[in-house]
């Protein structure tokens, strides 16, 4: 299974974003997304690429969910694992970029 994961987008370069999931900055590629994005927005991203602008109507709820999720999920988790998987990966990358 594949789960995208939340996050704020800080600026824009062309088709790239740097994106804040809960603290942690990643480049993303904007080049699938499904409609425009601006800085402030939020996006699911799934392995480097925004797949969804997420509507703003939708943002406090969907964020809601993955802290809940992250919370309350035992470490056998596969969809929590999941999350915690691309946040680390992300941690990593910030880690190379450096």
């Amino acid at each position: 299974m594949c789960l995208g994961v939340p996050g704020k987008v800080i600026e824009i370069r062309g088709d790239f974003a740097t994106v804040d999931f809960w603290g942690v900055r990643r480049e993303v590629r904007l080049d699938i997304v499904d409609e425009p994005v601006a800085p402030g927005d939020y996006i699911l991203n799934h392995v480097g690429f925004a797949i969804r602008r997420i509507p703003e109507s939708d943002i406090d709820e969907t964020l809601a969910l993955y802290e809940q999720l992250l919370n309350e999920a035992g470490p056998d988790d596969l969809m929590a694992g999941d999350v915690r998987g691309e946040i680390a990966a992300t941690r990593v990358q910030d880690d190379d970029v450096r």
